[in-house]
């Protein structure tokens, strides 16, 4: 199976480092969404970092007191009674701190959750032609994860140590001045080491994201097709493709591990190697009276202070810009423009709180809600698929549909039918010409006003893993008990729901494994017929089912497309003997038209061969 190459689709692929880098960091307004529990919490961590400062200081203090060189007017006792008051301050602080900033992130990544899912959810059906679900799916999880553990943990400690440095850097700047410049010297080489490093590193920890990414969908699709996976005994080779897939993965993590290493290493050559030739110097000075024993300790603890700090400043940078990478990837679907159209009731994403008002676009007049009649126009329609722009799919469709008729597709596969379908549900613009429902072309409908006057059985009826009634209520989100069991009486689904031990509370499992394939369609059926759509569309309803279980889905279509204006699918010609007007297609354009017996009497027509070749089987 090949990898799916979309990087040049994205609409992020002609920025610069720096225009990706300014849009990552718009996550922040999540956060500025609870931004007085995120400043109180940083105020917090400030006078906790300084208290741990003045702890540290106070046992050197001691020394020199003992030693008769003390600086304060204290006692031993005094100055252990005030580090056990600072100890039990620190407490509390240290708790608000956390609690705090547990709650801004657990709330801002929970907002940016919601928005993204909303988000992909109003994208047009391209993007997900495009973008595979394993790939959406760690956006969702492993990448809002990574920026999550940034703002709960990695930021705060990268502030903590930037105070714990700079506090330590301006104690020894005033009490010992001589030896803080030679440590002061090796800070800038230390700085500029890490932007280098951290740029590199962030470069290859989004591409062990993307890398990872791809094994999700390994995942995705070979758990979503086990029973194929198995049929075909490919077991080997689905954890040959992920584990070659994870080799990558491994293969630049270390590549990545690599680049950090070195710089750790760095780290601890320049930085533990100065250190300890300015702790030599400073015994020096002790030996010469010119440094109190109780300075030298306090300048041991403080200079290793430094040295840990700049590690670990170096450690959470890497952290903080391999989030800004996730934070990238995530901001780029919420940025798309890819959403269903101007009038498709598609929301502006925006932090949820936020001062801005999330509107509705209004680039266009938008109807009322309001029901169909069901008069559908096809008006010299064409069309190519966005992924396929070369390849013309509908070739000028000319059709008419009044409100109440039948009308049947059929020709060979790959001619168009499904195409023609899911323009009138809207899924992909119309290239050039125009459909018009009761006289008004669908683009000035209000989108999810619009689907709702119309219902899809399709062939292939995936269901959701919960219960019976939870899909059939699917149709209708607000439907009465009463109304679910009538509407799957209609579908000549209740009989069999009845026999199950849990009735409508059977748990259908993923997709709807748990039930047969003629019980999938009529609670599917069930679904349509609860909704009460206005316009039905059957995509081969029939076509993958036994001759039983045929006949009795086949009864419930029919009591479900009486009164409706509904355009079917169909393989099985003697499932359409009776629709109002059939349309042949072939090659993206109407060839024949007309009930069945006038097109079966066409000598030499392309539907009197397909009629002859189906029905003489049979």
């Amino acid at each position: 199976m090949a990898k799916t190459n979309d990087k040049t689709d994205r609409p992020d692929s002609g920025r610069t480092q720096k225009e990706k880098f300014n849009r990552s960091l718009r996550i922040f307004d999540y956060v500025w969404l609870y931004r007085w529990k995120f400043i109180l919490s940083f105020i917090i961590l400030t006078i906790s970092s300084l208290v741990f400062l003045v702890l540290l200081q106070l046992p050197g203090e001691a020394l020199n007191v003992i030693s008769g060189k003390g600086k304060y007017d204290l006692t031993v006792s005094e100055i252990f009674t005030l580090l056990a008051v600072l100890l039990i301050i620190q407490a509390p602080l240290s708790f608000f701190r956390v609690r705090l900033q547990a709650e801004v992130s657990e709330k801002a990544m929970g907002s940016l959750r919601k928005d993204l899912y909303g988000k992909i959810l109003h994208l047009q059906i391209p993007f997900f032609e495009r973008t595979r679900v394993g790939e959406i799916t760690s956006r969702i999880t492993n990448d809002i994860t990574q920026i999550q553990g940034v703002f709960s943990l990695t930021l705060a400690e990268f502030l903590r140590q930037l105070i714990i440095l700079t506090g330590a850097i301006i104690f020894i700047l005033i009490t010992m001045t001589k030896l803080a410049l030679v440590s002061l010297a090796i800070f800038p080489v230390v700085v500029v080491a890490a932007m280098f490093f951290g740029r590199y590193v962030r470069k290859m920890t989004k591409a062990r994201q993307e890398q990872l990414a791809t094994s999700n969908v390994i995942v995705e699709e070979s758990l979503s097709s086990i029973a194929t996976v198995k049929a075909y005994t490919n077991e080997e080779f689905e954890r040959a493709r992920y584990g070659h897939s994870i080799d990558e993965t491994v293969r630049i993590s270390l590549k990545t591990a690599s680049a950090r290493g070195l710089f750790s290493a760095f780290i601890v050559t320049v930085m533990f190697g100065s250190l300890f030739y300015i702790i030599y110097r400073a015994v020096l000075l002790v030996q010469a009276g010119a440094l109190p024993e109780g300075d030298l300790f306090s300048f041991v603890i403080f200079t290793a202070l430094i040295g840990g700090s700049i590690a670990s400043l170096g450690n959470f940078y890497g952290e903080i810009v391999s989030a800004l990478g996730a934070s990238d990837r995530v901001v780029e679907i919420l940025d798309s423009e890819e959403t269903e159209g101007a009038n498709a009731g598609a929301m502006e994403v925006l932090p949820q709180g936020s001062s801005s008002k999330t509107t509705a676009t209004q680039a266009v007049d938008i109807s009322t809600p309001a029901a169909v009649e069901g008069h559908i126009h096809y008006e010299n329609v064409r069309f190519n698929y966005p992924t396929r722009p070369d390849v013309q799919v509908l070739k000028g469709i000319n059709l008419k549909i009044k409100p109440g008729e039948k009308v049947a597709l059929v020709g060979a596969s790959g001619s168009g039918k499904s195409t023609i379908m899911k323009l009138l549900l809207r899924f992909y613009p119309i290239s050039e010409g125009r459909i018009t429902v009761d006289g008004k072309n669908i683009e000035d409908f209000d989108l999810h006003h619009f689907r709702e006057n119309l219902a899809l059985v399709p062939q292939e009826v995936l269901l959701f893993g919960g219960s019976i009634r939870e899909n059939i209520a699917y149709g209708a989100l607000g439907a009465t008990e009463e109304a679910i069991r009538e509407a799957a009486q209609k579908a000549n689904a209740l009989e069999f729901i009845e026999k199950f031990p849990e009735g409508f509370d059977t748990v259908v499992g993923d997709r709807g494994v748990q039930l047969s394939g003629g019980q999938r369609q009529r609670v599917a059926i069930a679904r349509a017929i609860l909704k009460d759509p206005a316009v039905l569309l059957l995509d081969e309803a029939t076509s993958s089912l036994d001759a039983e279980s045929e006949r009795v889905v086949q009864e419930a279509l029919n009591r479900l497309m009486e009164g409706r204006t509904s355009i079917i699918i169909a393989h099985r010609l003697a499932t359409i003997r009776e629709v109002d007007r059939i349309y042949v297609i072939e090659n993206g354009q109407i060839v024949e038209q007309g009930t069945h017996e006038e097109l079966s009497d066409i000598m030499g027509g392309a539907y009197s061969a397909l009629a002859r070749l189906q029905f003489q089987a049979e």
